[in-house]
């Protein structure tokens, strides 16, 4: 009776720390910030006219505060504005003025992150 009941403890532990897993492996739960509150920064314009683009691969992101962070880094570099899609882990990035990859490689990587590819768009 004793062993039957240990069982039941233990299985329903595992249900609930599975069903957190997996809400946050969908991205809806909280990671990262320690928060499921997240304050979405809205779009950045540019002072100008976008010159070139960039579509950016990333490892690491696993939750839309994963996302948030890589745009607000991306956002930090002037003359950037960024819109990250955290399904396809890629981060759409616009530039008004001449921005080298290695400068938005180390914003992500300052972050957390893993760059995998950077691709002029």
């Amino acid at each position: 009776m004793v062993d039957a009941a240990i069982i039941l403890i233990v299985l329903v532990l595992l249900f609930f720390a599975l069903k957190g897993s997996m809400k946050h492996f969908r991205g809806e739960g909280s990671c990262c910030s320690g928060s499921s509150s997240l304050l979405k920064t809205g779009e950045k314009s540019l002072d100008g006219p976008v010159v070139a683009s960039r579509l950016v691969t990333i490892n690491g992101m696993h939750c839309e505060n994963c996302a948030e962070r890589v745009k607000r880094s991306l956002d930090s570099i002037e003359g950037v504005s960024s819109s990250v899609d955290l399904k396809n882990s890629t981060a759409f990035v616009r530039m008004d003025r001449s921005v080298d990859d290695v400068t938005l490689r180390k914003k992500i990587e300052e972050a957390g992150y893993t760059v995998v590819s950077i691709a002029q768009e």
